[in-house]
């Protein structure tokens, strides 16, 4: 029993596991999203087009229902619901979409990643004569100096603010 619970624990701890539960929860999310997309926007707009005569436009009614006297339902209709069907097929298409999009980011992501690493690992791996060569290069050609850097002027506030620290100088100074 202790053996299975380690691996389970070393099932869960795999990075795929987790990925593979953080893409539930989002699929899940966009899901929600696209479904009160297709409901709320696209299904009204299919049954608003010309010729339907609203919600009843997408459904085939095969037996009507049976009502007694009082209006109680003694046997439900039967229908056929198509715009609940192209809604559903709309909402699947929708957010395939989505999550195609969401899987091929990561895994661009996922790539750069991996060409950084590569990188990183072959800058790691110079032969020793490369690194040779670009000492020569180094020393062949010196650095070249920088320029003198000329202080600006100072102006009018910044030279009043340096006889006023002067003068506080002197002040504390003589007092001390």
């Amino acid at each position: 029993m202790k053996k299975l619970l380690q691996e389970f624990k070393a099932f869960i701890n795999k990075g795929s596991v987790m990925d593979l539960a953080v893409g539930m929860i989002i699929g899940s999310a966009f899901t929600a999203i696209v479904t009160a997309l297709v409901q709320n926007i696209l299904t009204p707009l299919i049954n608003w087009i010309p010729g339907m005569d609203g919600a009843s436009a997408l459904q085939t009614v095969l037996r009507d229902a049976v009502t007694d006297e009082t209006g109680t339902v003694i046997t439900p209709a039967l229908i056929l619901d198509w715009g609940a069907v192209i809604s559903a097929i709309i909402t699947f298409l929708c957010t395939a979409i989505v999550l195609f999009l969401i899987v091929k980011l990561f895994n661009k992501m996922k790539e750069a990643g991996e060409k950084v690493k590569e990188a990183a690992a072959h800058k790691d791996e110079q032969p020793a004569e490369a690194e040779a060569a670009a000492e020569v290069v180094e020393e062949a050609a010196p650095a070249p100096e920088p320029a003198p850097v000329e202080e600006p002027k100072p102006s009018e506030s910044e030279m009043l603010l340096r006889e006023i620290l002067a003068e506080l100088k002197r002040q504390n100074g003589n007092n001390a």
